[in-house]
Protein backbone atom coordinates (compact mmCIF):
# COMPACT_ATOMS: atom_id res chain seq x y z
CA UNK A 1 0.00 0.00 0.00
CA UNK A 2 1.23 3.04 -1.12
CA UNK A 3 0.69 6.49 0.99
CA UNK A 4 1.23 9.54 -0.70
CA UNK A 5 2.11 13.30 0.77
CA UNK A 6 -1.59 14.28 0.68
CA UNK A 7 -2.45 11.62 3.32
CA UNK A 8 0.57 12.59 4.99
CA UNK A 9 -0.90 16.09 5.41
CA UNK A 10 -4.49 15.14 6.27
CA UNK A 11 -3.48 12.55 8.94
CA UNK A 12 -1.15 14.95 11.01
CA UNK A 13 -3.75 17.92 10.21
CA UNK A 14 -6.26 14.88 11.93
CA UNK A 15 -4.18 13.98 14.79
CA UNK A 16 -2.93 17.76 15.20
CA UNK A 17 0.25 17.13 14.47
CA UNK A 18 2.83 19.74 12.98
CA UNK A 19 4.67 18.15 10.08
CA UNK A 20 7.41 20.97 8.19
CA UNK A 21 7.02 20.21 4.17
CA UNK A 22 10.38 18.43 4.17
CA UNK A 23 9.37 16.20 6.70
CA UNK A 24 6.16 15.02 4.34
CA UNK A 25 8.00 12.44 1.78
CA UNK A 26 10.26 10.87 4.23
CA UNK A 27 7.01 10.24 6.63
CA UNK A 28 5.23 8.99 3.45
CA UNK A 29 7.94 5.99 2.70
CA UNK A 30 7.62 5.09 6.41
CA UNK A 31 4.41 4.77 6.70
CA UNK A 32 3.92 2.90 3.41
CA UNK A 33 6.70 0.36 4.63
CA UNK A 34 4.45 0.07 8.17
CA UNK A 35 1.62 -0.62 6.20
CA UNK A 36 3.59 -2.98 3.55
CA UNK A 37 4.46 -4.97 6.76
CA UNK A 38 1.06 -5.20 8.22
CA UNK A 39 -0.27 -6.76 5.24
CA UNK A 40 2.53 -8.89 5.13
CA UNK A 41 1.20 -9.98 8.89
CA UNK A 42 -2.20 -10.85 7.69
CA UNK A 43 -1.13 -13.15 4.82
CA UNK A 44 0.48 -15.54 8.05
CA UNK A 45 -1.96 -18.57 8.67
CA UNK A 46 -2.67 -18.39 12.40
CA UNK A 47 -5.07 -21.25 12.59
CA UNK A 48 -4.18 -23.58 15.20
CA UNK A 49 -2.38 -20.47 17.05
CA UNK A 50 -3.46 -20.37 20.50
CA UNK A 51 -3.43 -16.78 22.16
CA UNK A 52 -0.88 -15.84 24.37
CA UNK A 53 0.13 -13.41 26.79
CA UNK A 54 3.74 -14.11 27.25
CA UNK A 55 6.76 -15.64 25.03
CA UNK A 56 7.80 -17.87 27.81
CA UNK A 57 4.74 -20.31 29.39
CA UNK A 58 3.61 -19.17 32.57
CA UNK A 59 0.98 -20.02 35.23
CA UNK A 60 -0.77 -17.20 37.47
CA UNK A 61 -0.26 -17.43 41.01
CA UNK A 62 -3.51 -18.44 42.66
CA UNK A 63 -5.06 -17.81 46.10
CA UNK A 64 -7.75 -19.36 47.99
CA UNK A 65 -10.87 -16.69 47.36
CA UNK A 66 -11.99 -15.96 50.82
CA UNK A 67 -13.97 -13.19 51.57
CA UNK A 68 -12.55 -11.08 55.34
CA UNK A 69 -12.75 -7.99 56.60
CA UNK A 70 -8.79 -6.93 56.38
CA UNK A 71 -8.66 -6.76 60.14
CA UNK A 72 -7.20 -3.34 59.56
CA UNK A 73 -10.04 -0.65 60.20
CA UNK A 74 -7.91 1.19 62.81
CA UNK A 75 -5.38 1.56 59.89
CA UNK A 76 -7.69 2.54 57.67
CA UNK A 77 -9.88 5.30 59.65
CA UNK A 78 -6.20 7.02 60.68
CA UNK A 79 -6.20 8.03 57.52
CA UNK A 80 -9.70 9.74 57.52
CA UNK A 81 -10.18 13.28 57.98
CA UNK A 82 -13.30 12.75 60.21
CA UNK A 83 -14.02 9.33 61.96
CA UNK A 84 -17.03 8.26 64.33
CA UNK A 85 -17.83 5.04 65.86
CA UNK A 86 -15.87 3.17 63.36
CA UNK A 87 -16.61 4.93 60.25
CA UNK A 88 -16.37 7.49 58.11
CA UNK A 89 -18.29 10.96 58.70
CA UNK A 90 -18.91 13.07 55.56
CA UNK A 91 -20.70 16.31 55.59
CA UNK A 92 -24.32 16.03 55.00
CA UNK A 93 -24.99 16.62 51.43
CA UNK A 94 -28.73 16.38 51.33
CA UNK A 95 -31.55 18.06 53.35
Amino acid sequence: MSVDAATVRKVAKLARIAVEDHEVEPLAAEISGILDWVEQLQEVNVDGVEPMTSAVPMRLKRREDVITDGNRREDILANAPDAREGFFAVPKVVE
